[in-house]
């Protein structure tokens, strides 16, 4: 900023004390205030989720057409079938569950493998919940406004000088 003598204003905004929210992916901190874009994001990110979830299985349909044609027998189409039904199943629990509680870093690590072949029920639970609100939003913000409480707490019991503190007679 410059004022009519051609001088320079080089103060910086000044950012609020306290804790700061924690940003999602796609949305950034939008979701505090939903400011910026958010419901077109919202928007993007449920077409996107739901038209990867289509691109997947289409992709899973030229999987099992590939077994068709190698005549695997089907007993084992039938098991590839169960196997993806099953484990899209289970990525859609995890996931929608991951939107509204924290997820075990170790429980999580234990299940990549069956996250990763249910993709498409991760997709699905991302589109979802993608319709109400940004995924994850809920417990961002009930963790955000926890943290807030917290901080103003602590603030308001320093106001004050404690050097100038009556001292109470016992």
């Amino acid at each position: 900023m410059s004022d009519a003598h051609g001088t320079q204003d080089h103060r910086t905004p000044a950012t609020p004390a306290g804790p700061r929210p924690e940003p999602l992916r796609f949305f950034g901190t939008t979701w505090v205030d939903h400011s910026r874009g958010y419901a077109v994001r919202r928007l993007g990110v449920a077409v996107g989720s739901l038209a990867a979830a289509a691109a997947a299985c289409f992709a899973l349909r030229f999987a099992y057409q590939g077994l068709q044609i190698a005549a695997v027998g089907g007993f084992v189409s039938l098991l590839v079938v169960v196997m993806f039904a099953v484990c899209s199943a289970l990525a859609f629990g995890h996931t929608w569950s991951s939107f509204s509680t924290r997820p075990d870093p170790d429980r999580q690590s234990s299940l990549r493998g069956l996250l990763s072949i249910g993709f498409v029920g991760s997709l699905l639970a991302y589109f979802f919940r993608s319709l109400t609100e940004a995924p994850g939003e809920k417990l961002h913000r009930a963790e955000y406004e926890q943290a807030r409480e917290e901080y103003d707490r602590r603030i308001t019991r320093r106001s004050g000088n404690p050097a100038r503190k009556r001292r109470r007679d016992a």
